[in-house]
């Protein structure tokens, strides 16, 4: 009976602890555009906003297929039919992308700019990474075309979270010219259970399998599907991912595992040596923005 009892004391110790992470991992925290840009500013990411607030720009409320509304802000540059569209990291907001919008506005791209669900003034109740999102994306890449109209062209850059969005969102949808991603993860299950390690000191068994649960019954959907590295190899659009090389919060292996695994379509890889996580741009900016430039020009993207 004493270990019956010892039995159902450590399954419920399991279950609350998961339940605990579960609430951590897909109900993160919310900064406001405020916060953000102090945020960006304090971190030394960028020194002003002040193109970010004084370029022409509409800002945008569009619906998700989910049901829920995304905020949105689009930078036009008069007589142009190229945009980027960016996705930000994890729980700050589109105020997060501006630092990266410069060195596309110079190639005469327009700039669009949103809140990913459960981020900023965007609803959803919970991050999925990458799940739901992808399908937020196409909607964002759906609202660029009918903007500017046919024979325009489209690419994406991402930021860790928003990084692993643009990835799976290539998979979803060829009409993309390219795809930047800064810092992403290659697979959700593996990055959980490396921030359990660092972060908690705690074993993924059985942990993250009780969380996976969670997901399923409560949020319907499988942690084990929010993976770029499972769908990059169908993927045919030209892709560039950027890692920190001193990056310890998503390891620059998980890009060089991506890289690896995509064998359909180019491809480029660029490390960013004393760069910790999502400060590559910060870290050297001169040579991304030429990298960025040496990528699209090798693939003969305006």
């Amino acid at each position: 009976m004493p270990i019956l009892l010892l039995l159902l004391a450590l399954l419920l110790l399991f279950f609350s602890i998961a339940f605990y992470l579960y609430r951590v991992a897909f109900f993160p925290k919310r900064y406001t555009y405020d916060e953000t840009i102090h945020l960006e500013i304090d971190a030394g990411k960028i020194n002003s906003f002040d193109s970010f607030n004084n370029w022409p720009h509409e800002d945008l409320t569009i619906q998700s297929p989910f049901g829920y509304t995304l905020r949105a802000r689009y930078f036009p540059l008069e007589g142009s039919t190229k945009t980027v569209i960016f996705s930000h990291g994890i729980t700050i907001t589109l105020f997060g992308s501006a630092k990266y919008m410069a060195m596309f506005r110079r190639r005469g791209y327009n700039l669009f700019v949103y809140d990913n669900r459960r981020h900023g003034m965007s609803g959803g109740s919970f991050c999925s990474f990458g799940f739901f999102e992808k399908h937020d994306l196409k909607t964002m890449v759906d609202w660029v075309l009918e903007k500017t109209g046919p024979g325009s062209l489209v690419g994406t850059h991402g930021e860790s979270l928003g990084a692993a969005i643009t990835l799976q969102h290539a998979a979803l949808d060829p009409r993309i010219a390219f795809a930047i991603a800064d810092c992403p993860f290659s697979d959700l299950h593996e990055l959980f259970k490396l921030r359990l390690k660092q972060d908690y000191h705690l074993p993924a068994f059985p942990l993250l399998d009780i969380c996976r649960i969670y997901a399923k019954l409560l949020l319907g959907f499988d942690l084990l599907q929010s993976s770029p590295i499972r769908y990059l190899s169908s993927v045919k659009t030209p892709v560039l991912l950027i890692h920190g090389q001193e990056d310890t919060y998503i390891l620059p292996q998980m890009s060089k595992d991506l890289y690896a695994a995509k064998t359909q379509g180019p491809r480029r890889l660029y490390l960013v040596p004393g760069a910790a996580h999502a400060c590559a741009y910060s870290t050297s900016p001169d040579e991304y923005e030429r990298q960025v430039n040496l990528f699209l020009d090798e693939q003969r993207i305006a």
